[in-house]
């Protein structure tokens, strides 16, 4: 099936008969994909354009310097960019593509399972602005995306667990039994990736056909990112947190926010205690002063779901159904995090 989906590729870039193609990496996966990549796919005459990694690189600075190249080597409307790498790169890859010349083909091959089941699918596009997450972007949808665990050999542990916090978010906003959290928590996070990065990254994908635009149902996907968005963006801003990957300060977010929805929906807290339990196997509790919080609480006024001002949030309701747009005061944000805490 891996296989196949390179010859697809192979095809396809033959098939539109582009002008030039770019593979775009960073250092990391300059050094430890690219070759893979160009053996599987066997794409000739490519032009390779590295960026530096890490989401303080995710800027218009970085965008600049990738379009100031895509200038010099005379990228036309029939060029093609392919994104090799994790979240911060298929985001500004996306980005880049979706504006250079109002707008030319690319295509993503995630090298992380956070990329592979949550950022590399969905057509959202952008970059940080005044350390705020994705300030600014377009939607726009790959040409294609090239799911191979392959890559997965390439990270350090820490980097690969990542991208649970997105699947335990998946796991949340499914109706299928075999998908559901209770299902997801017996299977084996390391042999069953395959599984699992298909089965979880499907659940995104059909919600995003639904809505591709986010104008209403789409908005689950953000179960967990409103606290946890925040969050990512004050450890970048404090000098008193370190900075956080996104995956560690989602699952923040997934176990707030599921503990809110227990005191506004009644959702089970059992369900909310076995998330902590489970995730705290596999990421670091962070620990967090009053100060930290009113920090994080200040930030949530910037997440793009708010309106007129009001800070909107997705919750589960009893049945763990999620529903948007729902309003939580402070009081219940600060016992959401003394939960947390505990």
């Amino acid at each position: 099936m891996k296989d196949d989906q390179y010859s697809l590729l192979k095809e396809k870039i033959k098939s539109n008969d582009f002008n030039s193609v770019f593979v775009l990496v960073d250092e990391n996966t300059d050094k430890y994909c690219l070759e893979i990549f160009i053996n599987k796919s066997q794409i000739e005459n490519y032009k390779k354009i590295v960026i530096k990694s890490g989401e303080e690189n995710k800027n218009i600075d970085t965008c600049v310097n990738i379009w100031k190249e895509l200038n010099s080597q005379k990228a036309d409307r029939k060029s093609l960019i392919i994104n090799l790498g994790g979240g911060v790169l298929t985001d500004i890859g996306g980005f880049v593509a979706s504006t250079y010349l109002r707008g030319i083909e690319f295509i993503n091959v995630p090298t992380t399972l956070l990329g592979m089941v949550d950022a590399a699918h969905g057509g959202k596009t952008g970059i940080d602005f005044l350390s705020l997450k994705n300030q600014i972007g377009v939607f726009s949808m790959p040409m294609d995306v090239i799911l191979d665990s392959v890559y997965l050999k390439t990270l350090s542990k820490e980097e690969y667990l990542n991208g649970y916090a997105e699947i335990f978010k998946h796991s949340f906003l499914t109706d299928s039994r075999d998908l559901n959290f209770n299902s997801l928590i017996k299977l084996d996070f390391f042999n069953d990736v395959d599984f699992i990065i298909n089965k979880y990254s499907d659940i995104k994908n059909e919600i995003v056909k639904i809505d591709k635009y986010e104008s209403n149902s789409r908005k689950v996907l953000n179960l967990g990112h409103t606290i946890g968005h925040a969050l990512e963006s004050y450890s970048y801003l404090s000098n008193s947190l370190d900075e956080l990957k996104h995956g560690e300060a989602i699952i923040v977010g997934l176990i707030t926010e599921l503990y809110i929805s227990n005191k506004l929906n009644n959702y089970p807290l059992d369900t909310v205690d076995r998330l902590k339990e489970v995730s705290l196997k596999y990421f670091s509790r962070i620990s967090l002063k009053d100060s930290d919080l009113k920090g994080i609480y200040d930030l949530m006024i910037f997440d793009k779901k708010n309106d007129k001002g009001s800070v909107n949030f997705v919750l589960l309701d009893k049945s763990g159904k999620p529903i948007i747009d729902q309003k939580v005061d402070n009081d219940i944000f600060i016992e959401a995090f003394a939960y947390y805490s505990q």
